[in-house]
């Protein structure tokens, strides 16, 4: 049995019979109107989209170069861990980066100097990675990029498990990886720590050495 709506989609079509066109007419007008149908029916949403042949296949991490033999003799193994877990935040920045910047700002917190472990720096820089915190002219980007990344209920710029990966964040935001200079440049204005932080990064990375 036709339904009605069937019954009356195929009504012009009877009428053209009933006047005598030639059968290919109305073949043409039912390819057409099929057509329409198939158009309206997937603007209203009513045709699934066919599925996709092959899943698509997820994403690799970047590759990340292994450290060298005088990073592990220069940074503290627990910073070296905080710097290549950091450097994750900020895809395809290197981990030797973070590591770099680590190590012109507070030799990893080794340096006894003002603001590496308390108070601040004639700057108002404080911390392993040396954040301005407001009180000077290095501004306030701790307030914009810290956070509790260690989870362990305090932030804090001083903590090497916050200040990292702080400055991770920083970095990306400021251009890193693909703009790495102009990352550089933000966060210290000298050309010369640029290109310091750089050859720093350089040796700590193992020739050839790369690990996922």
């Amino acid at each position: 049995m036709i339904g009605p709506a069937v019954w009356l989609a195929l009504l012009p079509l009877r009428l053209l019979a009933a006047l005598g066109l030639r059968r290919s007419l109305i073949l043409a007008c039912l390819f057409v109107l099929a057509v329409t149908a198939y158009g309206v029916a997937e603007d209203l949403g009513l045709l699934d989209p066919p599925a996709s042949a092959k899943p698509a296949r997820p994403a690799r991490p970047a590759r990340q170069a292994a450290p060298s033999a005088a990073a592990r003799a220069d940074i503290p193994a627990s910073y070296l861990t905080l710097y290549r877990r950091a450097s994750r935040r900020c895809p395809g920045l290197s981990w030797s980066v973070l590591a770099a910047v680590g190590r012109v700002e507070s030799d990893h917190s080794r340096a006894r100097l003002p603001g590496v472990r308390s108070g601040w720096n004639v700057a108002g820089a404080a911390g392993p990675m040396q954040f301005g915190i407001g009180t000077g002219r290095a501004g306030n980007a701790w307030a914009r990029y810290g956070a509790d990344f260690d989870g362990d209920g305090r932030r804090s710029v001083y903590d090497p498990g916050d200040a990292i990966p702080a400055a991770a964040r920083y970095l990306c935001a400021a251009g890193a990886p693909h703009r790495l200079d102009q990352a550089l440049y933000a966060y210290n204005h000298s050309w010369a720590y640029v290109a310091k932080v750089k050859a720093i990064a350089a040796r700590y990375r193992a020739r050839g050495g790369w690990r996922r």
